[in-house]
This record gives C-alpha cells, sequence and structure tokens, in this order.
C-alpha cells in the first residue's frame, strides 16, 4: 500500500510540476521601479540573503512570486536536487522544510526563517519602498 501511495504522489508531482512553473511563469508580477542608487543599495542586502527551495513547492512559488515583485535579486538555492544545499539546510536549521530564508546579519549571525508567510512579512517589511 505504501508504494501504492507513493507511486500516486510521485505521478502527481511529475504532472503537476511542470503546469505550476508554467503558471510561475505566465503570472509574473511587475517589479517595483526603485531609482538607481536605491535599487543598488537593495542588491547589496540582499547579498546576505538566501531562499533554499524546491522548484515546484506551491509555498517557494508564492516566495519567489514577492520577490520579483518586490525587485530582490535573492540567491535561490536549490535544496531538491542538489545534496549539498539540502544537507546545509538541515544542518543549519533542523530540517529539509521549504522555503527557507537564510538571513546573515551583520554581525555575522544567522537567522532561519521557514514559513513563507513570514519569510514574506520580513522582505516586505524589510524592502517595500515607495515606487519612483
Amino acid at each position: 500500500m505504501k508504494t501504492v501511495i507513493r507511486t500516486f504522489f510521485r505521478t502527481l508531482r511529475v504532472v503537476l510540476g511542470p503546469v505550476m512553473l508554467l503558471k510561475e511563469r505566465l503570472t509574473q508580477p511587475a517589479g517595483v521601479q526603485r531609482a538607481a542608487a536605491a535599487q543598488d543599495a537593495v542588491d547589496q542586502q540582499c547579498q546576505s540573503l538566501a531562499l533554499y527551495q524546491f522548484s515546484t513547492c506551491p509555498f517557494c512559488i508564492k516566495v519567489r512570486q514577492e520577490m520579483r515583485r518586490l525587485s530582490l535579486p535573492i540567491e535561490k538555492r536549490d535544496a531538491q536536487h542538489h545534496a549539498a544545499n539540502r544537507d546545509a539546510l538541515l544542518q543549519a536549521s533542523g530540517a529539509t522544510k521549504v522555503p527557507c530564508l537564510k538571513i546573515t546579519e551583520a554581525n555575522g549571525q544567522t537567522r532561519w526563517l521557514q514559513d513563507s508567510t513570514e519569510i514574506m512579512a520580513y522582505l516586505r517589511e524589510r524592502f517595500s519602498a515607495p515606487a519612483v
């Protein structure tokens, strides 16, 4: 029975995954337009962030859409197909739950946000700015 259930969900992922990625590509939000200096500052701040994610995870898609809306060039790390990223996520956060945002503070301390709603709220709070 366990094999049947696993096969069902693998098949479901194989069928729905490309559909979800196509929907994400077709519904990309327009990014926030900032002055060049302001965008450079945002780009600099984003270098201390990394998003651990799976490409077809619906919660990861929500976070990536928010990143596009806010025009944030945050590094994306695939924790599904790259063992090194998955191991780093497991070692540091204690789980392979995605999406997970790694935040490296100026003092070198690292924080991890593991909930899509919390990640999006953090990004909005930190990077929302009036449009140009």
